[in-house]
């Protein structure tokens, strides 16, 4: 079941950068609006398969706000920095740039992710916890 008042960002679980932004997003999200799954988990799979989205080439990133929309790559980072809000709203007026400049650059940086940071464990705080949908 799917809470309707909250974002969920889907992101690849085996990559370290994807969960270097997964932490910081935890940390900047004072309101508690997100909920994270990654793309692996069987919910992270049932999102990708009910909208008949790739489910083997993880390196894009989604928010969906249930029975509103999904949005993917570059535009899901600017929609992340504009509900993060505060000085982190600023970045989201990136995403008046057309789409196929932006997700260029997103998609050169997917494809070097693995490089850029190597893997390491996140172990989410209990509380921390609570915000993860597996």
């Amino acid at each position: 079941m799917t809470d309707s008042s909250k974002y969920y960002v889907f992101y690849d679980g085996d990559c370290g950068m994807c969960n270097f932004w997964v932490q910081w997003i935890l940390k900047n999200d004072r309101r508690k609006q997100f909920l994270f799954s990654a793309l692996q988990s069987d919910f992270g799979q049932k999102f990708l398969k009910e909208r008949n989205l790739e489910n083997r080439n993880l390196n894009t990133l989604y928010i969906w706000k249930p029975n509103l929309y999904y949005k993917t790559k570059s535009h899901a980072a600017f929609e992340i920095a504009k509900i993060l809000g505060g000085k982190y709203k600023l970045f989201s007026n990136l995403s008046m740039l057309p789409s196929s400049l932006t997700d260029f650059f997103y998609d050169i940086v997917a494809k070097h992710r693995q490089n850029i940071a190597k893997q390491k464990c996140f172990l989410p705080s209990l509380e921390e916890r609570k915000q993860f949908v597996y």
